[in-house]
């Protein structure tokens, strides 16, 4: 593959994983320059691959140059600690991530999602992805900070957007400027993460300050103790946790919620046996008692993860050496596994851009192997808050459809890779209501504000 390619497939972390795999197989070495300069490149895009580098202790893999770069500018936490330092802050964060514990501050979806289609009118053009960013941070603001986040979308949106693409440009630069150097997107990244770190700092004085302040999330961090030694969090560490809880909460479900829609939007048979389902559970609020119930509307969203998983990527680097999937990697060696190209691999999927629900029919995922399909990451470090993720998606997918008839327009569903993938322009839909709109929900209704691309296949 020419220097220029593996340029842009290194950037593009969705379609570039497909490229190496295309071009290289399963495992592909890319040297882009003197080892001095850039470390040697190891891309991963099978099943075994994934197992090598995500599954195996931080003792042989360790978190790379992106995650130094994140940590420079938002701080450390679970996402980009080393492992010396991640090890005890995962064992204090695990308890409170369990689903048994999520739910005390995981159900505020199904009312998130209630005020935001209550703001919908008959046959309404709606952006998807718009709409699906205003509900979860809706639902991240009540459920996890305990403050009203609808008039500050802005306020976090952008300066998320600022910070994540600055962090993943240098990491994936051959040559990066001194962190010294003042450059206008340096400055940009600190005002932006600035802004994120002032808002999280505001919530932990508030919850510090008055002990009935209901922020769930923010409360459990403060309780939270290693286990082993005792040791709680400060306050530097709750709020760099929660400064990434944010950018993990609102992008990647938005991102998934937008999917998933617009994928029903498309295939009416599929979104009418989510109405069909949620429908047995008549009119009242959904809760996270009634997940166990919505398990057609968990495959929608778990076919809607594998097509477009919101962390298309995984990177480590070797800190001795190892073998990935057969073959031999040097120590310094950074590991890159294509989640993405796993997930649309044709050798391990049948039909693989189609969008179909009943491959995770549990009779049918039961066969799976459990690394060819890794939204969450796997391993040691996969993500805490899926769980949560699953929740809240699940309640507010429910919750669109048993109220609303949506129908897409957009043919292709175009995505951009700033950091996570998101969607890279509007995705339009029109809006039909399913039954007269006369139910009052908790909550009420709400005004709430209106405020490198690649195109990801059906």
């Amino acid at each position: 593959m020419p220097y220029r390619d593996q340029m842009k497939a290194l950037r593009s972390f969705n379609a570039g994983f497909e490229m190496f795999r295309d071009s290289g197989g399963p495992v592909t070495r890319v040297k882009l320059g003197p080892r001095w300069l850039m470390p040697e490149l190891v891309v991963t895009n099978s099943p075994q691959g994934g197992r090598d580098v995500l599954g195996r202790p931080d003792t042989f893999v360790d978190k790379t140059m992106l995650h130094r770069e994140m940590r420079h500018v938002l701080g450390g936490n679970l996402f980009d600690l080393m492992h010396d330092e991640w090890l005890p802050r995962r064992r204090a964060l695990q308890p409170l991530f369990t689903k048994k514990h999520v739910e005390a501050f995981g159900g505020h979806m199904a009312q998130a999602a209630h005020a935001v289609v209550d703001t919908w009118e008959e046959g309404q053009r709606l952006d998807l992805d718009f709409e699906c960013r205003r509900l979860t941070l809706r639902a991240l603001g009540r459920s996890v900070l305990g403050i009203d986040l609808d008039q500050r979308a802005d306020a976090i949106g952008e300066p998320l957007r600022e910070v994540l693409t600055y962090i993943a440009d240098r990491a994936t630069a051959p040559i990066r400027a001194p962190r010294w150097l003042p450059t206008p997107a340096r400055a940009r990244a600190r005002a932006a993460a600035a802004a994120l770190r002032g808002l999280a700092t505001d919530v932990l004085a508030a919850c510090r300050a008055a002990p009935d302040f209901d922020a769930p999330l923010v409360r459990a961090l403060l309780a939270a103790k290693d286990p082993v030694t005792g040791r709680g969090l400060t306050d530097e560490e709750i709020r760099d946790e929660l400064v990434v809880f944010i950018a993990a909460g609102h992008d990647t479900t938005a991102t998934t919620l937008t999917y998933a829609l617009w994928q029903l939007g498309r295939n009416p048979q599929i979104q009418e046996a989510v109405r069909a389902e949620v429908a047995e559970l008549g009119d009242r609020e959904l809760t996270c008692a009634d997940i166990a119930d919505l398990g057609y509307t968990v495959q929608v969203l778990r076919e809607a993860l594998r097509l477009c998983p919101p962390a298309p990527g995984a990177a480590r680097v070797a800190v001795r050496d190892v073998v990935v999937d057969g073959h031999r990697v040097a120590a310094g060696t950074v590991l890159l596994f294509g989640i993405y190209a796993v997930q649309r691999d044709p050798q391990l999927w049948d039909d693989p851009l189609m969008f179909d629900p009943e491959r995770f029919r549990p009779e049918v995922a039961k066969r799976l192997n459990r690394w060819q399909y890794l939204p969450f990451g796997a391993g040691p470090r996969s993500c805490i808050g899926d769980h949560f993720a699953m929740l809240e998606a699940t309640l507010a997918l429910a919750t669109i459809v048993r109220r609303a008839e949506l129908h897409s327009e957009n043919e292709e569903f175009p995505v951009a890779t700033p950091f996570t993938m998101v969607a890279a322009s509007p995705i339009w839909a029109s809006v039909c209501w399913r039954r007269p709109q006369t139910t009052e929900y908790p909550g009420g209704s709400a005004d709430l504000p209106v405020s490198a691309v690649s195109t990801v296949s059906p």
